[in-house]
């Protein structure tokens, strides 16, 4: 609910920007590179910065795919960072996959002959 609320704050500066220079002061050209100053910052703030911090602590929205032919095992957080592990069985390899703000630092550590869907006796 969070992340909707954001992108519903960024779209209503934008048109207030548009609104106040564009139709107020009749200044389109200013207005319109206004709302796309606004924008860009807006998204770059999101993707680097606020995604995971609403995902994490206000129940925000976020996407993660899991690459074809590997078996989502487990998920948890590391201060800010969200690691993801998945399992290979064709190689019998995990993976955790760290997902950071804007995907900048990505950490990944990969564990050979592991094979946690095996039970061992």
């Amino acid at each position: 609910m969070i992340t909707y609320l954001y992108w519903l704050l960024v779209l209503a500066l934008i048109a207030g920007a548009l609104y106040m220079l564009g139709l107020k002061l009749k200044q389109w050209k200013y207005a319109l590179i206004s709302g796309a100053v606004i924008l860009l910052l807006g998204t770059g703030a999101y993707f680097f910065h606020f995604q995971q911090i609403f995902v994490k602590r206000y129940g925000g929205v976020m996407s993660i795919e899991v690459p074809e032919g590997q078996l989502h095992l487990a998920a948890t957080w590391k201060d800010e960072n969200l690691w993801i592990e998945n399992y290979d069985p064709k190689t019998n390899t995990c993976y955790f996959s760290e997902y950071s703000r804007g995907n900048l630092l990505q950490g990944r550590v990969t564990l050979k002959q592991c094979n946690p869907l095996l039970r061992q006796h």
